[in-house]
């Protein structure tokens, strides 16, 4: 038998994320007979929480390169640039798997200057958005042109995607893969979780009707829209409580607008957590305001917990919820209509019951992380063939 095909995947930070527990899932679950997968990160994590314990916990080999950081930084990017090039080339990689903005870029020029033979990024969601300043966005597009350039192939997490890169111009279209960002659903199974033990931890009544969210507090996620959307629900249905779990940037102004919105006595703020499965048996409605998304693993995760999800319509989201029926959706900034539909939820058991069955039904179909791990070893399997090299 042939040893393992070293395959690297680098991704810029190692926090508690979706990008990084997809990274993390598929280099623990690639077959270790075919492949030997390490992780590349950078060393800053943040008040997100990190994953660099759990990573080397699962026996990953990890390293982590100083020079590579999240902010533009030309004279640390070009050092990060020949690092990467430099390690690429000593230990032979095979294949060199990005995710990220940063570590995408970056990533996919160091495997070319090292020789890899196969390069191939996850689209996480794209780098650029339009809330981005014209003059940041274009300076954004190009650079993802540039990494499309010199790498072979795109994984997508959602068609959107696909689209939206196109339109700008970001490879071509045969680059393109669909690999739906996964979950371990054995974790995420709603008959191993005590619901009402969680409730009494949390200090949440059994019979009250909890809106929930668990995400990180930052621009993209739009935590204030969401105490906003709270606050409108707070009125009509004094037992409602709300639960957040998480942290982030926005932290201390999530805080403030709860207090401004006198619904301190009424909201539970977990900070961190890693029992998720837990802190959303504990829900019965999933709230999600983010403003851009490439397809958020809170969703199905939610749904695989037989909870109902409304979001806004953002890029993934609209393929991770089919409208009226696992959930709903909303463009971002209705928030009358989303505290409309968190209202209708939360007042009536059997409809969020049976559009709970429903998701669950759905997220177990689409969304198993094994499944996940095999198509993107199916991939590398025919680009690794394309190229002579299986």
């Amino acid at each position: 038998m042939s040893d393992p095909l070293p395959v690297l995947h680098v991704i810029t930070r190692l926090i508690v994320g979706g990008a990084q527990e997809n990274t993390m899932y598929t280099a623990a679950l690639l077959n270790p007979r075919r492949y030997a997968v390490d992780v590349l990160c950078g060393p800053q994590t943040g008040s997100e929480g990190s994953l660099i314990g759990e990573v080397r916990e699962r026996g990953i080999p990890l390293t982590i390169l100083p020079s590579l950081v999240r902010e533009v930084n030309p004279r640390r990017d070009l050092h990060a640039l020949f690092a990467l090039a430099r390690l690429m080339r000593r230990r032979r990689y095979a294949v060199v798997h990005t995710h990220s903005s940063k570590a995408g870029v970056l990533g996919r020029l160091a495997a070319r200057l090292a020789g890899v033979p196969l390069v191939v990024h996850t689209v996480h969601g794209w780098s650029f958005h339009e809330r981005m300043s014209p003059a940041k966005r274009t300076f954004y597009v190009l650079l993802e042109r540039l990494a499309a350039a010199v790498g072979d192939a795109m994984i997508v997490v959602a068609q959107p995607d696909i689209e939206k890169g196109l339109r700008h111009h970001i490879g071509r279209r045969e680059q393109f893969h669909l690999i739906r960002s996964a979950i371990p659903l054995d974790e995420f199974a709603p008959h191993t979780v005590d619901r009402a033990a969680v409730r009494r931890e949390l200090g949440l009544p059994l019979d009250a009707p909890v809106l929930g969210n668990v995400g990180r507090f930052s621009p993209q996620k739009n935590p204030l829209d969401w105490v906003r959307v709270a606050e409108l629900v707070a009125r009509e249905l004094p037992t409602a409580r709300f639960l957040l779990v998480g942290d982030g940037p926005l932290r201390l102004q999530v805080e403030q607008a709860v207090r401004q919105a006198r619904l301190t006595e009424r909201t539970i703020l977990t900070g961190l957590r890693r029992d998720v499965p837990r802190m959303m048996a504990a829900m019965d409605v999933f709230l999600l305001t983010s403003l851009w998304e490439g397809l958020p693993r809170v969703i199905p995760q939610a749904m695989a917990m037989g909870v109902p999800v409304i979001a806004n319509r953002a890029d993934g989201t609209t393929e991770a919820i089919r409208h009226g029926e696992t959930g709903y959706l909303c463009q971002p900034g209705e928030l009358r209509p989303m505290a409309d539909f968190c209202l209708t939820l939360l007042r009536n058991p059997e409809l969020r019951r049976a559009m709970g069955a429903r998701g669950q039904t759905f997220a177990r179909q689409e969304f198993d992380v094994r499944q996940m791990v095999a198509q993107i070893a199916a991939l590398y399997e025919q680009l690794l063939a394309a190229k002579g090299l299986a």
